[in-house]
């Protein structure tokens, strides 16, 4: 046994190793949950009662009851629904776009080139911290973070002689469990707030909360996760990975001087691509700029569907021009073999989506996610408790339910509904519930395998390490969920004490 697997099969972290590690393959523990579904589905249709909850975008109180797979509709649901949920599975298109552009960058050497570039201008005190702010700051571009970030994050460490699990660890905390914090505000801001507004309206309260109503917060979040989940990174993930003992190894090769030529016109081609999106993009007649409801031409929709092709291009752009360059890419048949071999390697992501894909949809189908998310907002309806130990409590809670409800805006959709009026109500402004809520959602992200993105996470650690399994990821995670978590609630808790602004005109209390 080396010095690696001795130190990951200590303590508590090791338990949830060992036994995470023990269960089959990833693929067959989401047959095994999805089975579990279609069985748990029919004791709950025959045995449940049905949850009743206000429904902020019909206005209505509707009934919900779950819905049994083990039934005629419930059996055609599971054959007639196997291939759309497949091909409908949100990161699936999200990943393959991305990685077609990312496979040109990195088969044609450039990645390699520009991280050792980094490394060697980086102080090796600043690489952890990098990147996990990375991380967090690219939440900007929604799900972009998890397919560059990410595998980004442990070519970086192992670049650096460290483990790359360590790496993928630090920017996965970033990208994930700080997905709420941010230097600037986004579109997951704004769909947030419409949802709150939404939900206050039919709750019969006039009040207006405005996108930057978290902002204030967000800023300084942003540097106390990088701290604490550098901190993590460093004092409990890296010594209990110890020393990389994996088949992955970095070029460690110097830079020569085509290559530093190669990084140059690659640098050109890529302030040229940049240049030509500013003019598409800036412009209050921008090509890609579309109008909204309100009759205003705004980026949301390219922002919602047509980043991951610019991103795809951020990477191919320049990689092309780099391999032109070096002489890696000569010819049309070399471009394209960069996106095949970046293809062939996703093959075992894609088995594992399907199967990922059947199980989170069934939880959908059945309700069964719905029901959790009401009956945790009833409870803590019933416990009484008002001011600060009710948004602790309103954390605790909601962190337990994002494990079964991955969709922010869906899991905020049913709770708004709920907990906006009623702790306005109890005087605590909507901006505080709203950041109250993020700051439970974004937190337990990384220990969800319900998270749209978890599957994916498990390839890419297997990339670098093959004996890595569920366990390795969630033992590993833990540690930044349970941090990032309390550092956050203290945050809020000192914010909410000493009574600062949330955001521009965002109070805690009303």
């Amino acid at each position: 046994m080396g010095d690696s697997e001795k130190n990951t099969n200590k303590g508590f972290l090791g338990f949830i190793e060992r036994v995470g590690n023990a269960l089959p393959h990833p693929v067959i523990i989401f047959i095994i949950l999805a089975l579990a579904i279609i069985v748990i589905s029919e004791l709950a249709a025959r045995f449940g009662a049905p949850v009743e909850y206000f429904n902020a975008s019909e206005g209505d109180f509707v009934s919900v009851e779950a819905v049994s797979l083990m039934t005629g509709d419930g059996l055609a649901h599971i054959f007639n629904s196997a291939v759309d949920n497949f091909t409908g599975f949100a990161p699936l298109g999200t990943v393959l776009v991305a990685m077609l552009g990312v496979g040109v960058a990195e088969w044609s050497g450039l990645i390699s080139s520009a991280l050792k570039k980094l490394l060697r201008n980086v102080p090796t005190s600043l690489l952890t911290a990098s990147v996990v702010f990375a991380g967090i700051i690219s939440n900007i571009a929604s799900d972009a973070g998890y397919v560059v970030v990410i595998p980004l994050g442990a070519i970086i460490f192992a670049g650096a002689g460290r483990h790359p699990i360590a790496g993928l660890a630090a920017a996965f905390a970033g990208v994930s469990a700080g997905f709420s914090a941010n230097l600037i505000f986004g579109p997951t801001d704004a769909l947030l707030v419409g949802i709150t507004n939404e939900a206050l309206t039919s709750g019969g309260i006039e009040y207006d909360v405005a996108v930057t109503a978290n902002w204030y917060f967000m800023i300084v979040s942003t540097f106390v996760l990088t701290v604490v989940g550098a901190l993590v990174t460093e004092k409990v993930v890296e010594p209990r990975l110890g020393e990389y003992d994996g088949n992955y190894k970095p070029n460690d090769d110097p830079i020569t001087d085509i290559e530093n030529k190669g990084m140059r016109n690659a640098l050109i081609a890529l302030l040229v691509f940049l240049g030509i999106m500013a003019i598409l993009m800036v412009p209050e007649n921008g090509a890609l700029r579309a109008l909204n409801d309100e009759g205003v031409m705004t980026l949301d929709n390219f922002l919602r569907n047509g980043l991951l092709f610019m991103i795809l291009l951020l990477f191919a752009v320049p990689g092309y021009f780099y391999g032109k360059t070096t002489g890696k890419i000569q010819t049309s048949h070399d471009l394209v073999k960069g996106m095949s071999e970046s293809m062939a390697s996703m093959g075992g992501y894609l088995v594992l989506a399907f199967f990922a894909a059947q199980f989170i949809n069934y939880f959908s189908y059945t309700n069964l996610g719905l029901i959790l998310a009401v009956s945790g907002a009833e409870f803590l309806e019933a416990i009484g408790f008002v001011g600060l130990p009710l948004i602790l409590a309103f954390i605790i809670v909601t962190a337990f339910i994002n494990l079964f409800i991955g969709s922010a805006s869906a899991k905020w959709a049913i709770m708004a509904p709920v907990f906006a009026p009623m702790l306005y109500e109890v005087n605590i402004a909507p901006e505080m519930t709203l950041m109250a809520y993020r700051i439970a959602d974004s937190s337990t992200n990384i220990i969800s395998p319900l998270m749209s993105y978890f599957a994916m996470i498990l390839v890419f650690a297997k990339r670098y390490d093959e004996k890595s399994g569920l366990g390795t990821i969630i033992s590993t995670m833990l540690s930044y969920s349970i941090a990032f978590l309390i550092t956050w609630t203290l945050l809020l808790i000192i914010w909410y004490v000493i009574g600062l602004p949330l955001g521009p005109g965002a109070q805690i209390t009303l």
